[in-house]
């Protein structure tokens, strides 16, 4: 889950996700000939699919992160075999928390263990984006497989997108994350022919706005230069100005941490999903509406879509001890306003 620093990554920049208690398990047998075998216990009623090593055709279903992530492995010459797989997840689908990044690293660990492939974490991270955007046709930035591969529970991970080299910084003991999904799945690609989903979309206007701007990503953009930002077409100057900024929040929300200002970081959060709904316009009017009543509540220091947009979950901060509270007073009022089954993920009510 992305505590700020949204739409960054694949702009060079920096992210500051946490890991969850949410896991995917994988079960990897090897075999002797060329066949995959694939099946999950979340989709499809766990029946088998069956490809062969190689076939890197694109079906739209969740077998292409298998398939995808095989090739990189193939084209590497790390495998020249097929494998059965078993996956299950509890990581909720289209809740904008890396549930695709979390996959394929889940799978390539299974193939790195099945096969004694010597790779590290962070190799792992970079093979699943390269196996999302080669063959899953999803131009993710690293963000998601990062935090998957390398993050620990308890601890928000400073990324440098370009670099990756990272940071964990400790999370207080004061603070209580409070993640709720509004009920709504991402439509990144709905009703849209391949290549033209509104997430793409951003893509391209980033990169068209680097190029205007005369930068290799909109990571070079001081965020004193944003008086040229401005002066681009609309809405390539909204685009790149949440870019900047979002980079310069996810720096002070790490300085917040450290100094264990919550109070700070709820306004950086703030200052995120207005930029996010505004700027970079990935929200919705139902997640809108779900960021200001969990923010309403009492002990409540800032809230804010996370994940790509276009539906998912928000993400808040409150006082430690009564994250669940206010989660479950706002999820009240959101669904009898929607009518929409929004889902409180944490913090989890204690029994």
């Amino acid at each position: 889950m992305n505590l700020i620093g949204e739409h960054t990554d694949y702009n060079g920049g920096f992210v500051l996700p946490v890991a969850l208690a949410l896991a995917v398990s994988v079960e990897i047998e090897r075999r002797s000939d060329r066949v995959i075998r694939a099946s999950s216990a979340n989709v499809d009623e766990g029946r088998w699919r069956e490809r062969d090593l190689g076939d890197e055709q694109r079906t739209g279903t969740w077998v292409d992160h298998v398939v995808g992530c095989a090739a990189v492995l193939v084209r590497l010459g790390f495998i020249d075999r097929g494998f059965d797989l078993r996956i299950a997840s509890d990581v909720p689908m289209g809740a904008g928390l890396g549930s695709s990044g979390a996959l394929s690293v889940a799978i390539l660990r299974a193939l790195r263990e099945a096969f004694a492939i010597d790779i590290d974490d962070t190799t792992i991270a970079k093979l699943a984006q390269r196996s999302e955007n080669e063959f899953v046709g999803a131009r993710s930035g690293i963000m998601d497989q990062m935090a998957a591969s390398v993050g620990r529970e308890g601890e928000a991970l400073f990324l440098d997108c370009r670099s990756l080299a990272y940071e964990r910084v400790p999370l207080p003991d004061e603070l209580e994350l409070v993640v709720v999904h509004s009920g709504v799945a991402h439509q990144h690609s709905a009703g849209r022919p391949e290549g033209q989903s509104p997430y793409n979309q951003r893509r391209d206007e980033c990169d068209a706005a680097a190029r205007s701007l005369g930068v290799a990503e909109l990571r070079d953009v001081p965020p004193d230069d944003l008086a040229r930002v401005g002066s681009l077409p609309d809405p390539l100057a909204r685009r790149a100005r949440h870019v900047v900024t979002e980079n310069s929040r996810v720096l002070d929300a790490v300085e917040a941490l450290r100094a264990r200002d919550l109070p700070r970081l709820g306004e950086l959060l703030d200052a995120s999903h207005r930029s996010l709904r505004d700027d970079f316009e990935v929200s919705t009017s139902a997640i809108d509406l779900l960021v200001d009543l969990v923010r309403e509540q009492e002990g409540v220091y800032g809230s804010r879509i996370t994940g790509g947009g276009f539906g998912g979950s928000i993400v808040a901060i409150a006082d430690a001890g009564g994250g669940h509270h206010a989660a479950a007073v706002a999820v009240a009022e959101y669904e009898q306003r929607t009518g929409l089954d929004a889902r409180i993920l944490l913090p989890a009510l204690a029994l």
